[in-house]
């Protein structure tokens, strides 16, 4: 999916506002053993390694039934029972080997006095009372080894059940909230409005293109061709299907589409721009609840054939980089919500895609995203005043470019595994739809960009988290609740944007707000 999923001190926050987060050293979270578990200052690595990344296990316990239906809801085949009979035995297990460590430190502590009395005895006795307290003695000396053996055979059944316990656990969705429409796949999908650009000089998807411009529409793949500015068939050659590559005019307009993009956020809404990795590892995809369910969409760096220790993984969104920035980490309150926008090139396989929007630039291997992220409190209300705030600055950015678009309530069956709510927008490409009278497509809206709401997911998967009252707060600390959306994909984006922009003569109008990172050009062609 297009959203699964900037400098300095500029304009108004929106709902909030970020600073600089405190960062909190927590070496107890390091993994055991691993080669990479060593120290690299308040943010390293170790601090990534959260040692059981779940659910909230607490309120599976308390109301199984709603995660039951959450799952049925989403379409997710996750066995709750097994999960529950799992976690008692875990329970149970653990409850013993406490129980048996505390009896461990209790003999620990009486075994010297208790053999001291009996050698005094054993002095002095003879016959069966002797034999009585040589036996005594020995059942003395053998106890904490037999605990000790005890406490070693509960360890390896807690081997067995740990991560059989943990897979399950990773494959239990996030429960939709109330308010989803219940639905089986895109297909039930609900409209919310459409935005079409107003005369006299708009789009309207409510008309025919002709009505429109006057003229029959070329494809982005005509119009790109002919102007010289995408080459399919060397991308091809170079990369296999689903590739392109972009040159001359065509990349300019890319980069000047992601360069607004990222003035518009950091500028108009005062996000903060970071630069993330694109290859992480397996522990950041995780984390962001992009495995174990998108791995069969992800591209993997096998270093582990080569000596490397551990793989690695491309990222088919920023958003994994931007939350993995604090995984492990205790954020100051007063930091929150932090606002973070990147422009980051993703990679997606789009295994079970075949055959599906092969032509042109809709489905593709790589491409450039600017993805906006919001880490906020642990609260509903605020969860959701953010999403609609993240979806109010996109289609202020689309309606800015002119182009037309609708705003669609993802149904349940269709929100994946880690969104309590999505919103998809769409925007109107000429060259989809069916074919028209004449052959020609007839138009239709595509889908380019996706707000999502995680509540706390994602963070209780990577371990961040705040405590309430700030430094001076007491008690435990909270998962911070996650939200992200795009702000533009490209070159899928430029699909709406050239074909809408055509002339009559193959020429493509420059939209007013591009033209600075155009130098001041007006038309291509």
């Amino acid at each position: 999916r297009a959203g699964r999923g900037r400098f300095g001190a500029w304009g108004r926050g929106g709902p909030g506002s970020a600073a600089t987060p405190a960062r909190r050293f927590e070496p107890h979270l390091v993994r055991r053993g691993h080669r990479d578990a060593r120290p690299r200052g308040p943010a390293g690595l170790e601090n990534f390694l959260h040692s059981r990344p779940m659910i909230d296990l607490k309120a599976l316990r308390e109301d199984p039934r709603r995660f039951r239906d959450g799952a049925r809801k989403k379409n997710a085949a996750v066995d709750i029972d097994r999960i529950l009979e799992l976690d008692a035995r875990r329970r149970a297990l653990l409850a013993e080997q406490e129980n048996l460590r505390a009896e461990q430190n209790r003999i620990a502590k009486e075994t010297g006095p208790a053999l001291g009395q009996l050698m005094g005895r054993l002095k002095k006795a003879e016959g069966e009372e002797r034999a009585r307290l040589e036996a005594e003695a020995e059942e003395i000396k053998a106890r904490p080894q037999q605990l000790k053996a005890r406490i070693q055979e509960l360890e390896a059944e807690l081997q067995g059940v740990g991560p059989e316990l943990d897979a399950l656990l990773l494959t239990v969705p996030l429960p939709p909230d109330e308010d989803v429409p219940v639905g089986a796949s895109s297909e039930d999908n609900v409209e919310i409005r459409r935005w079409d650009a107003p005369p006299p000089h708009g789009f309207s998807a409510a008309k025919t293109f002709e009505e429109n411009k006057g003229f029959a529409p070329r494809s982005h793949v005509e119009l790109m061709e002919r102007l010289g500015m995408v080459d399919f068939e060397r991308g091809i050659k170079l990369a296999g299907s689903r590739s392109y590559v972009l040159k001359g005019d065509g990349f300019a307009l890319h980069q000047a589409i992601l360069r607004y993009a990222l003035d518009f956020m950091v500028a108009r809404h005062g996000f903060t721009p970071v630069s993330v990795p694109t290859l992480v590892r397996e522990e950041a995809m995780v984390g962001t609840g992009f495995f174990p369910a998108g791995r069969d969409q992800t591209y993997q760096v096998e270093e582990s054939k080569r000596g490397g220790g551990y793989d690695m993984f491309l990222t088919g969104t920023g958003e994994v980089g931007l939350m993995g920035l604090h995984a492990g980490e205790i954020l100051d309150e007063a930091s929150l919500p932090l606002r973070y926008v990147t422009v980051s090139t993703c990679y997606r396989r789009e295994a079970g895609a075949a055959g599906k929007d092969t032509a042109g630039l809709y489905r593709i291997h790589q491409f450039d995203k600017v993805e906006q992220v919001v880490i906020c409190r642990a609260d509903e209300q605020e969860s959701r005043r953010w999403h609609r705030a993240m979806i109010g600055y996109v289609e202020e950015l689309l309606q800015s470019l002119g182009l037309p678009h609708r705003l669609l309530q993802c149904c349940t069956g269709d929100l994946g595994v880690k969104n309590a709510d999505m919103v998809d927008i769409e925007c109107w490409m000429p060259s989809r739809g069916p074919d028209g009278p004449d052959g020609r497509p007839t138009g239709a809206y595509g889908e380019t960009h996706s707000a999502s709401r995680l509540y706390d997911f994602q963070c209780r998967r990577l371990n961040m988290r705040y405590r309430p009252g700030g430094e001076g707060g007491k008690g435990p600390t909270v998962f911070c609740h996650s939200l992200n959306n795009t702000v533009a994909a490209s070159p899928r984006i430029l699909i709406p944007l050239v074909e809408i922009y055509q002339n009559a003569d193959g020429s493509i109008t420059v939209p007013e707000v591009l033209r600075p990172y155009m130098q001041g050009r007006e038309r291509i062609g």
